[in-house]
């Protein structure tokens, strides 16, 4: 069976432009390990529009009740696959999974990204013993103690609320003077006696015996060296573009991100769009991701129906 159009992610991108393809009556396969991208880690999502406060678990069940809607006759789930190449043949797409592989005249890709590692010193040797990637998962579990955010984004400040809730006291750590997160966010968290910040931090080191009990890192300005004692170390220094399946059929920019055309989200291949956190957009949101899909396609239903 060849089908209309291949969507690649399970994500607000993936799962926006599932809907639209259903509504399009487009013949529609969604390939997607799980359901709900980065946000499922969150447990609480408060700019989600139309839903004033959500929980990353719930925004996941969400997207994928919403998809189902239109599931069966124009959009089959393929759910618990991963996408591991894509081949363009002729006129026609092949994506392989681990599971299987599917023909379409077109694929969206809408994979997201994953969570970028730290790198210094002591970093894997403590990874899942002390060192964490997913505040809202491990947090309770240094409830009452001193723990330590790494990063300037808006990850790293709603990492650092949420284990405000139980921790004894939460420092954050960022490499520069400026930091990437929303100005009302940083405001909030500063009111928090528990909360501390610390600009200008290069890590350099994790020290622990079987589990963290320190970070050593730099100043940036002074070069002066700081030891801090910390129960847990919870990393948000960015993510990586979920993008290696398709290196074969598409030209990745350095950091592993699509280049688009943002008008229609059109990549450089004739028949593939790509939409959301894996592409080279200027700002990655869910809602950002999701009015990329629906753009991308609005667009692959005007291409499939004018050729």
């Amino acid at each position: 069976m060849t089908y209309d159009l291949i969507i690649i992610g399970g994500g607000p991108a993936g799962v926006a432009a599932g809907v639209y393809a259903g509504r399009k009556r487009l013949k529609t396969l969604l390939v997607t390990p799980d359901f709900g991208g980065q946000s499922i880690v969150s447990d609480e999502i408060e700019n989600w529009i139309g839903t004033p406060k959500i929980s990353g678990k719930n925004l996941a069940e969400n997207l994928k009740k919403h998809l189902e809607i239109y599931s069966g006759e124009y959009v089959q789930i393929k759910e618990g696959e991963k996408a591991q190449n894509i081949e363009k043949n002729g006129g026609e797409f092949v994506v392989t999974t681990n599971a299987d592989s599917y023909t379409s005249r077109t694929v969206l890709i809408a994979t997201g990204s994953t969570r970028r590692k730290l790198t210094i010193i002591g970093a894997e040797d403590f990874d899942n013993k002390g060192i964490s990637y997913c505040a809202s998962c491990d947090g309770p579990l240094f409830a009452d103690q001193d723990v330590v955010v790494i990063g300037g984004g808006n990850a790293a400040f709603e990492s650092s609320a949420q284990l405000l809730a139980y921790c004894k006291s939460v420092t954050l750590l960022n490499r520069s003077e400026k930091f990437r997160a929303d100005e009302i966010t940083i405001e909030k968290l500063k009111q928090n006696p528990k909360f501390k910040i610390v600009t200008n931090a290069i890590p350099l080191e994790i020290k622990g015996d079987k589990f963290v009990k320190s970070i050593v890192y730099e100043n940036a300005t002074t070069k002066e060296t700081t030891e801090l004692e910390a129960s847990a170390i919870f990393v948000e220094i960015g993510l990586i573009p979920t993008t290696s399946f398709a290196q074969n059929v598409l030209h990745l920019n350095e950091i592993g991100q699509i280049p688009v055309n943002p008008t229609n989200q059109q990549t450089e291949v004739t028949g593939m769009w790509a939409a959301g956190d894996c592409t080279d957009g200027l700002y990655h949101q869910n809602n950002i991701a999701a009015g990329d899909a629906v753009k991308a396609l609005e667009d692959i239903y005007m291409s499939l129906h004018t050729k």
